[in-house]
């Protein structure tokens, strides 16, 4: 057997109903489509809402272009860092204290001061935050 020679089972389907061939099959005079009226006299366009405005044409047009391949970082500043940890910062522990959300790359950006030595790893770092972290003993560790 062969997919081409595959039919449904006898009686299973029916011809589509013809209409518009006169008034003894049934579906003569208007066609099942009543009386007057646009649908009656021709194929109403779809997204057609009656004469009203569309809402195709109703919402405001986007504008510039966005980047497929953005990454997007959850950022987090040093005097975060300095009032919730001491010793190691990695996104997991950043995870599990609510400062970013889970599975986010983490970049790491320089509001506020820090005084501990903290060994940070993130995804991320600019370069002022880089700076005062090495500043105050510790050590910026780029994850990739």
């Amino acid at each position: 057997m062969k997919l081409h020679h595959l039919r449904p089972a006898e009686g299973a389907t029916k011809d589509k109903k013809r209409v518009g061939r006169g008034r003894a099959g049934a579906g003569g005079k208007t066609a099942g489509r009543g009386t007057k009226g646009t649908g009656a006299r021709k194929n109403v366009p779809a997204g057609f809402e009656g004469g009203q405005m569309p809402l195709q044409r109703r919402i405001p047009k986007l504008k510039g272009f966005t980047n497929p391949n953005r990454v997007e970082y959850a950022p987090v500043n040093v005097e975060v860092l300095e009032k919730y940890f001491d010793g190691e910062v990695t996104p997991a522990a950043l995870y599990a204290h609510g400062l970013a959300h889970k599975g986010m790359k983490v970049k790491i950006l320089a509001r506020g001061d820090v005084s501990k030595a903290l060994t940070v790893r993130a995804h991320a770092f600019s370069s002022a935050a880089k700076t005062k972290i090495e500043a105050a003993g510790g050590t910026a560790d780029l994850i990739t």
